[in-house]
């Protein structure tokens, strides 16, 4: 009798769900390993931010699921690593880092051709570049996809690792406007990294003798680590849809409701569990808001902001789902410290932001932060709601449960762990975060 009860456990999800459920093995491009040991020395060698203090690690650290255990980081003017990171009253943050840092599992794959929470970052042939991005037509050639590209960013904000004004000759580059070509913040960076005998030795190996190190090179090498080191697809689900393991009875449970009557699988779809497309779905604001300087207000209109467009208002990237049990706090504002928080959003935004409870984000404290001012705006609170674009759904708690049990089998441990690790020291001989 056991073993016909496993066994029809085993079918009858498959059958409810067998339409929507990922279809083959999702395919990587091969990595150079030469430039991808050089690209984890690079991920974790603060060399790359304007003050020598910051490195892609201290907000994608594999110790919180390539992010930062927080809801909203602090990058230049913070000390300390995840939860317990602090500002440093020396150098204090203008503010938080205005959205969550997002994993960054399986962002190797082709699939990946949008970027960021509003998609500020994608794919593009009709650029010269075969990108589209907030430089225009600053950006340069030589990346060596989206990925690489996307390396780019963080060193030229402020807030994430340039600084701030003139505190540096990154930040100053960035004030006055230049970015690329000589002189700008990536020339300025690449030729840090080139003055360093080792990277000088190990860049030959990649790009080859007698010639510049160039931002890209330094950008490629870092995307190449990435690919290869967070590459999520061996996970129990994995396993399941290979015929090579099985699932529990509460995650093959979990797994017919995503897929099928909780309708998770209609956005959260595909091999990654990611439509990658964009949705308002009435999620919680938190933090400073995406503004720019000039701007009076906190809130966060997502894709608008990107396309102009007022039917893309307060719509956000849909985030894959890989290994998401281990990426806490959720939400592009990080605003949901667990997942049953979010699943139960899902099931009712109006009655998610009336219940919302602040003391579930992980925010480090700033002096002067009004982080909450959003929530506390009956206004503001109001026209999220009436962008959300989520149908009501009734889902019991053991529903729910059995839905993070599923989600639980979404979790690779091995890219979870990472292949390479972190270095033992970096050569530029600064201080790594552990």
């Amino acid at each position: 009798m056991k073993l016909i009860m496993a066994a029809l456990l085993a079918f009858v999800p498959l059958q409810l769900a067998a339409d929507a459920l990922p279809q083959g093995n999702a395919q990587f491009p091969k990595q150079d390993i030469s430039e991808v040991r050089l690209g984890q020395l690079l991920f974790y060698d603060p060399i790359l931010s304007g003050n020598k203090t910051v490195s892609c690690a201290t907000c994608h650290h594999p110790h919180f699921g390539t992010g930062d255990g927080l809801s909203l980081g602090i990058g230049d003017g913070g000390t300390g690593l995840g939860p317990e990171r602090k500002t440093n009253p020396k150098n204090n943050p203008e503010q938080r880092i205005p959205r969550n840092a997002p994993a960054l599992f399986n962002l190797g794959n082709p699939a990946f051709s949008v970027l960021f929470h509003d998609g500020r970052l994608e794919v593009d042939q009709s650029e010269a570049t075969g990108f589209r991005t907030p430089l225009g037509d600053d950006m340069e050639d030589g990346f060596d996809g989206v990925l690489s590209a996307q390396t780019m960013f963080p060193v030229l904000s402020p807030d994430e690792m340039a600084g701030h004004y003139s505190e540096n000759d990154v930040a100053q580059a960035i004030r006055q406007g230049l970015f690329t070509g000589p002189g700008g913040a990536w020339d300025i960076l690449s030729k840090r990294v080139a003055a360093i005998p080792e990277y000088s030795t190990q860049f030959e190996k990649v790009i080859g003798t007698n010639k510049n190190i160039h931002f890209t090179d330094i950008s490629n090498a870092i995307a190449a680590f990435m690919a290869f080191e967070w590459r999520a697809d061996d996970s129990p689900f994995d396993r399941h849809l290979r015929g090579d393991g099985t699932l529990t009875a509460k995650q093959m449970n979990g797994m017919t409701l995503f897929y099928g009557d909780a309708g998770c699988g209609s956005c959260h779809a595909g091999q990654f569990q990611t439509d990658h497309d964009f949705h308002a779905i009435g999620m919680v604001q938190i933090g400073p808001g995406k503004a720019a300087r000039f701007e009076r207000h906190q809130r966060d209109e997502g894709r608008r902001r990107v396309t102009g467009n007022a039917a893309d208002t307060f719509a956000f990237r849909t985030p894959s789902l890989r290994n998401i049990t281990h990426t806490a706090p959720y939400g592009h504002a990080g605003a949901f410290a667990t997942l049953k928080a979010v699943i139960e959003h899902h099931n009712n935004p109006e009655k998610s932001f009336k219940n919302y409870d602040p003391a579930q984000a992980v925010l480090p404290e700033i002096e002067g932060a009004k982080d909450f001012t959003i929530v506390e705006s009956a206004n503001e609170v109001a026209n999220i709601l009436k962008a959300n674009q989520l149908k009501p759904v009734k889902l019991s708690d053991q529903n729910v449960a059995d839905i993070i049990a599923f989600l639980g089998a979404l979790t690779d441990e091995t890219a979870i762990k990472g292949r390479l690790g972190i270095p033992d020291n970096v050569p530029s001989g600064l201080p790594i975060e552990r």
